[in-house]
């Protein structure tokens, strides 16, 4: 286990000074089902839409919720459009990282950081009749890994995710996600996934996803990636895993349905995989870890800024089924 890397991500929390709200980000200490007592912030709008959408922020490593509220302009989007933020806060005394290697937060409702985080989201849906078609995480760096594990082991909570400077599914465990040892592994460091050693085929990192959550055989959240080619944390390999990983998830071909230059930013390369423009994955040229969030394109992706008729869990992708989907799980606690 290795935890001095960890300083790289503090500069990833200041990208942003977000826009004076007139609601401010609150503590909810409600009794949730929360193993590893994952802390629990919330900021509501003044002005909240009639069924909001919810967005799950997860930050970086050696940060906090208040981070991840004042570090991004979602608070103030979320003025703008009505929709909830839910600002997750680690457990993980040492460095604030979140659990991304154990084997239960691995799985899904198997306990770990994840299960924390989303019994969160369950409480927010019963609490403010939010739409559970319409919920949505993002992340940088752990949190980006984080969005990943949200994404993978919860497929019937979150309608898409966004991850920025990240990694595979899984990739931190020990031993693979699927190992057995991974039990009560919260806070593991993984210098192999970090240095780019740890390669699978889109088949394996695919098993993993789907083993994350057995016998689940519907719809999945859609995802878009960005990685900096000179990531300095997270070697760049990581970007091109991750993109194995999610067109082996989906089904999709491994070479792009069509590629963008300079796209949201001049160096970077925007690229599309599949018909639906399910997986979207950014190559950032030249840019560090410390990876600048691009909430414009988040926002776009996920249909937030969108006011009807807007995107939703069950809506489109590469799941073609005779069958009528299934209706998720009601909220609980």
């Amino acid at each position: 286990m290795q935890l001095t890397w960890r300083s790289a991500c503090i500069g990833l929390l200041a990208s942003h000074l977000p826009s004076t709200q007139a609601a401010n980000i609150q503590r909810i200490t409600d009794s949730l089902q929360n193993p590893t007592n994952v802390g629990f912030y919330i900021y509501v709008p003044d002005k909240l839409a009639a069924h909001p959408a919810i967005l799950v922020n997860p930050h970086a490593c050696h940060g906090s919720a208040s981070d991840a509220y004042k570090g991004s302009r979602y608070a103030s989007l979320a003025d703008k459009h009505g929709f909830i933020v839910i600002y997750p806060d680690s457990p993980n005394k040492a460095d604030s990282c979140w659990d991304v290697s154990s084997a239960e937060t691995l799985r899904h409702n198997g306990g770990g950081d994840s299960l924390g985080i989303v019994s969160m989201v369950r409480w927010a849906l019963d609490k403010y009749g939010a739409d559970r078609d319409r919920v949505f995480v993002t992340g940088v760096s752990s949190g980006a890994m984080m969005t990943s594990v949200l994404a993978g082991a919860y497929p019937d909570v979150f309608a898409a995710g966004s991850a920025f400077s990240g990694v595979p599914f899984g990739c931190f465990a020990p031993g693979g996600p699927a190992s057995t040892s991974n039990a009560g592994a919260y806070d593991y460091w993984s210098d192999d996934c970090a240095k780019g050693k740890v390669t699978r085929t889109a088949e394996q990192w695919a098993a993993a996803v789907k083993a994350a959550y057995p016998g689940y055989d519907d719809w999945r959240p859609k995802v878009q990636i960005f990685h900096g080619t000179a990531d300095e944390t997270l070697n760049y390999v990581n970007f091109g895993e991750e993109v194995k990983l999610w067109t082996g998830v989906f089904g999709l071909s491994s070479t792009p349905a069509s590629t963008t230059p300079n796209t949201p930013v001049s160096g970077w390369t925007k690229a599309v995989y599949g018909p639906d423009g399910w997986f979207e994955a950014y190559s950032a040229q030249g840019v560090p870890h410390n990876i600048q969030v691009q909430e414009d394109t988040v926002m776009k992706f996920f249909g937030l800024d969108c006011a009807q008729n807007c995107f939703s869990w069950g809506q489109g992708g590469p799941f073609k089924t005779t069958k009528p989907r299934c209706r998720r799980e009601a909220p609980a606690n």
